[in-house]
């Protein structure tokens, strides 16, 4: 495994209170880790005369201390350590931003339901079309089934998808006059549509603060101890608590894009981290910098991105449209 690398030192500075949590006692987050206390000098009668701690007492001392275990993290470490991690990747991902190409609410809601289990870059590939057939709600509800089912088959699972759109679209058009509506109430009453789908709505098309758990942040998450709860209503309450809530929506966009393309399910990047040294789980992956270099993804490893009209910041390159890959 290779050598963790050192982590760089932060200016302090003061947090309010995390919503709907336990408040941390006083968090001058100058370092999210535990700073291990200073060695003893070993003289006296366990050490050597001259201070070097060689008797046999010391090294007795040393085992027992190399083998007693770490200290639990206590809850204002682990807040200022998820603090720090999501400060250090503000300044590695300051472009972050969904990763679906929308230009109104609908279109955000109708991509994000696309979504499941596909990439949002064959989304993005497929929704021009898309919008083009069925601009408008009350459009897509009068759809026809078979040719909708064409239009989305790339997504995959395009018969299950199509059903979804058209309940949405119908019950947009009768309940709300054809606009997406900006309450999580609303939105999760919609067929098909959860807290995830609702959270990527509100937070990109409404501006309203949430956190998006899908697999890549629940996945991070847990690899950097912040929670071990796997039921994604769980794991948004408790990440909730560790931030300020002007936070929550560009959390999750700097986790996801870090999970797609450092820290990915498999073989995560650990060499090539810029996190490295805050994460609890390094040595999972690759540690080796060159070979980790070689597993970066999209912009970090010089590739297109994911969406085709990506905002004028990002660094890298456009996606491809469908069938030009």
């Amino acid at each position: 495994m290779g050598e963790r690398p050192s982590a760089k030192k932060t200016n302090a500075a003061s947090e309010p209170k995390p919503p709907g949590g336990e408040a941390p006692a006083k968090i001058d987050e100058v370092d999210g880790s535990a700073a291990a206390p200073a060695p003893r000098s070993a003289s006296g009668p366990t050490g050597s005369a001259n201070g070097s701690g060689s008797g046999p007492t010391s090294r007795r001392s040393v085992k027992a201390a190399a083998a007693k275990p770490a200290k639990p993290e206590s809850r204002t470490a682990l807040v200022r350590r998820a603090r720090r991690i999501n400060r250090e990747l503000a300044e590695v991902y300051p472009y972050a931003h969904p990763e679906l190409d929308f230009e109104n609410p609908f279109q955000l809601l109708v991509a994000t339901v696309l979504s499941a289990q596909t990439t949002d870059l064959r989304v993005n590939q497929t929704t021009p079309a898309l919008f083009a057939a069925y601009p408008t709600p009350e459009d897509m509800a009068a759809a026809d089934p078979e040719a909708l089912e064409q239009l989305i088959r790339p997504t995959g699972f395009f018969r299950a998808k199509a059903r979804s759109l058209i309940g949405i679209s119908a019950a947009l058009h009768e309940r709300f006059d054809d606009e997406v509506p900006g309450r999580i109430e609303d939105l999760v009453s919609l067929p098909g549509v959860g807290r995830k789908t609702a959270h990527v709505v509100l937070g990109n098309a409404f501006g309203m603060p949430g956190i998006t758990v899908d697999t890549h942040f629940g996945r991070l998450v847990r690899r950097w101890k912040w929670t071990d709860q796997q039921d994604p209503e769980k794991v948004e309450e408790e990440i909730c608590s560790l931030f300020p809530k002007s936070e929550w929506t560009m959390l999750s966009h700097r986790v996801i894009f870090h999970g797609r393309r450092i820290c990915h399910s498999r073989k995560p990047a650990c060499g090539a981290c810029p996190i490295a040294p805050l994460c609890p789980s390094y040595g999972e992956g690759e540690t080796d910098p060159e070979k980790a270099r070689k597993l970066l993804k999209y912009e970090k490893g010089g590739q297109p991105g994911q969406r085709l009209k990506p905002p004028p910041d990002y660094p890298g390159l456009p996606a491809r449209p469908l069938g030009a890959e």
